[in-house]
């Protein structure tokens, strides 16, 4: 070979070489993953899980390790969306009932952190309860139900809080009450930030189908045993002297349906709380960072195994434990006959939670912000507001409330009560004597505000003439309530005009 044929071998090679490097590189191996999967329901953990409860007696015993894990797992089938009637797709509904049933959630699959932070988003999704043929059912496949009660739709027209599932071929049902269903928020663009203080007027519409059953009931007094039966499952605080949740069972349907319908999307009468005093629903974006969880501080945080525990409770183990002498279940019911999540399941949905990130935030950092992160350091708003968290992760007891000296020891404690309303902590279930210091972070797209949702904007917060008995409070007002005062943290009250909008600019940016 001549010596000009080798070179032009040669430059060929490096030509091709240099192609072939450019090229775009296909996606690499995904990083093997090997959790190591906490035990849920770990006996001595759960001793330590909980503050106890305001009055201490009360505080919850919880069925053993053995009952719970003999409970079956729940499977997760594949689940597709609600649309609005006017939006939904021609021949979908049809489409749905042809599927097959499909189990979707499968650990032994999961290989990479992706995987399973995958896979926990579908368990945040997946419904827990069915409703194949009820007033629900009926009412999402028409129109009124989403006019009445004012639901809020993504820009496709689908309705995010619930879904359809297949369980059994030729049987579509409307899946409720998945973790979606109180942590979806669609915003007014008509998007969705999944893991957020979630708007779904989920009191409203269940107290305008309570209405709708009583009316075409043969008998309204069994709608009515059974309607006081889930308010005091779900409510009562039968060790109180004078428990405020036995109202209900002097209270008519109407009665009852009104005070469901009286509480504003953003805030719930969750298990534990109560109708009339209900819980601002939690932002779970940052959630990871947070020492406590509920308004009221009721559980800690310490790792992820406990954030397992929080959700395992909250999704139903709480009904079947002991508060005093009382159960919410009543008898301690077989435990074949009830339900869990399996361990991989809560873990997956623990990374899912813990890797969700806030949207882009649309409010610039300007020189009005600047001067109002100025007012927020000359407030003192940072010793309870501590900023990376713009929390400090601690309990301020409420008034009335006298803090036994172990709890200083065992939980962080600040000195000083805040002075906000004490009925949700003192008379629920939930009810610790204590209310967190909620985060800052995210507040731009949060509301309403206040540990039961009373206000409905930053700028109503801030509001002196809240603390008025004429005040028209703009999110939870309360059944057969004109007007009321919103009481306590008076923190910032007493800014002038131009510093109270400076600072919630700045609040607005976090």
């Amino acid at each position: 070979m001549s010596q000009q044929l080798t070179r032009l071998v040669t430059i060929l090679a490096l030509i091709v070489t240099t192609a072939i490097l450019c090229l775009p590189k296909k996606a690499g191996k995904q990083k093997s993953f090997t959790p190591a999967i906490p035990k849920t329901w770990d006996t001595e953990a759960m001793k330590s899980l909980e503050v106890p409860l305001a009055t201490r007696i009360a505080s919850p015993k919880h069925i053993t390790s053995d009952y719970y894990y003999r409970m079956p797992v729940r499977p997760i089938y594949r689940s597709y969306p609600i649309y609005h009637p006017d939006h939904e797709p021609p021949g979908y509904f049809n489409s749905l009932t042809q599927k097959e049933p499909e189990i979707v959630f499968d650990s032994s699959k999961l290989n990479s952190e992706e995987d399973w932070i995958r896979a926990g988003e579908l368990v945040f999704d997946a419904p827990v309860e069915f409703d194949a043929g009820g007033t629900l059912f009926s009412e999402l496949r028409g129109r009124n139900w989403y006019d009445k009660n004012k639901v809020p739709l993504t820009k496709e027209g689908v309705f995010p809080f619930m879904r359809y599932v297949i369980r059994e071929k030729g049987k579509v049902e409307v899946g409720t009450l998945s973790c979606a269903m109180c942590h979806s928020r669609v915003m007014p663009d008509g998007s969705v930030i999944k893991g957020a203080q979630g708007n779904f007027p989920d009191d409203r519409t269940a107290g305008y189908e309570v209405k709708l059953e009583a009316a075409s009931a043969k008998e309204t007094n069994e709608v009515l045993t059974a309607l006081r039966r889930y308010m005091r499952r779900n409510y009562a605080a039968p060790w109180l002297p004078d428990d405020p949740n036995a109202r209900t069972e002097r209270m008519s349907i109407e009665e009852i349906s009104n005070a469901m319908q009286a509480i504003t999307p953003g805030s719930c009468a969750r298990q534990g709380s109560s109708i009339f005093f209900p819980t601002r629903i939690p932002d779970l974006i940052g959630v990871k960072d947070r020492r406590y969880l509920d308004s009221s501080g009721q559980f800690q945080q310490r790792d992820i195994a406990d954030f397992m525990r929080y959700v395992a409770l909250n999704q139903g183990a709480d009904l079947l434990s002991e508060y005093a002498d009382f159960r919410p279940k009543g008898e301690l019911p077989d435990p074949l006959k009830e339900n869990r999540y399996s361990d991989e399941q809560l873990y997956a949905l623990g990374l899912f939670i813990y890797s969700l990130k806030p949207p882009p935030n649309p409010n610039e950092f300007n020189d009005l912000a600047a001067r109002g992160q100025q007012v927020f350091k000359e407030a003192g708003c940072a010793g309870c507001h501590t900023p990376p968290l713009y929390t400090n992760n601690m309990l301020t007891p409420v008034d009335g409330f006298k803090v036994p000296a172990e709890d200083r020891e065992l939980f962080d404690i600040l000195p000083i009560s805040v002075g906000t309303d004490p009925t949700l902590a003192m008379q629920t279930r939930r009810g610790t004597g204590y209310y967190k210091v909620p985060s800052l972070k995210g507040v731009w797209y949060r509301g309403p505000f206040e540990h039961d949702g009373s206000v409905a904007t930053l700028e109503d917060w801030l509001n002196p003439d809240r603390l008025k008995s004429s005040y028209i409070p703009t999110g939870f007002r309360g059944y057969a309530v004109t007007s009321r005062p919103v009481k306590g943290h008076l923190f910032g009250l007493d800014l002038s005009p131009e510093d109270r909008n400076a600072l919630i600019a700045f609040l607005k940016t976090l």
